[in-house]
């Protein structure tokens, strides 16, 4: 349900791997953020998230559209970090905001002003503690992000690890449920088993260097097992 009580969409096209593109990370493994998301998506990947901490705004909107045309080609959803106003001028799907950034409301503000219908439909919101959780059900968002689930050294997730009960939490909260932190491919089945719709991975799709279409098909064929 969204926060007007009305059922949810994004719960039937989310894929079970949100596959993350994170420009920082993806340089120091030797990859272009693009040919990355590319690598992904051949793998299987539909539900790509960009993440551009330290990029211009310039450099990120060309990032930003070259990723959500190659994303629309494959007919996958491609989510953008922090920046509602790069979502709307690139076509991605949607924005992924932490407690830090604009509100959920503001996003929907910004990526709705003056047209009448937004591609950007999909606002996520980052949660790190149970108070955040409550008050994220009374946001206008599609999905609510929980973590860190295990312990990650990617980047700053808001605290130490939340665990699994955190993530068995959020599911009774009938939104769905992207966990993150610290996943791998030994323990995201774990994460799925605990109520969470989809998991975020980052540095785990690239721990085999040169094959992160090979190692997303490996999340994709583990996940999908009853």
């Amino acid at each position: 349900m969204n926060a007007h009580g009305e059922p949810s969409t994004f719960n039937a096209q989310i894929s079970v791997l949100n596959a993350i593109v994170d420009v920082d990370v993806a340089q120091r493994a030797g990859w272009r953020p693009l040919d990355l998301a590319t690598a992904f998506l051949a793998g299987g990947a539909r539900f790509l998230q960009l993440r551009a901490k330290h990029l211009g705004s310039g450099e990120f909107l060309d990032l930003a559209s070259a990723v959500a045309e190659a994303a629309h080609a494959a007919h996958a959803l491609v989510i953008v970090n922090d920046r509602a106003d790069i979502a709307r001028l690139a076509g991605a799907d949607g924005v992924h905001v932490g407690q830090d950034d604009l509100s959920p409301r503001a996003v929907r503000a910004v990526v709705d002003s003056g047209r009448a219908e937004s591609d950007v439909s999909i606002v996520g919101l980052s949660t790190h503690t149970e108070a955040q959780l409550d008050a994220a059900i009374l946001e206008p968002i599609s999905y609510v992000a929980v973590g860190p689930i295990f312990g990650t050294t990617t980047k700053a997730t808001g605290g130490p690890p939340v665990g699994l009960e955190m993530v068995k939490r959020a599911a009774r909260l009938r939104l769905p449920v992207v966990a993150i932190g610290g996943i791998t491919l030994e323990n995201a089945r774990s994460v799925i088993d605990a109520g969470a719709t989809s998991v975020a991975v980052i540095s785990d799709l690239l721990v085999q260097g040169d094959q992160p279409e090979a190692r997303v098909r490996a999340y994709l064929e583990r996940l999908s097992r009853v």
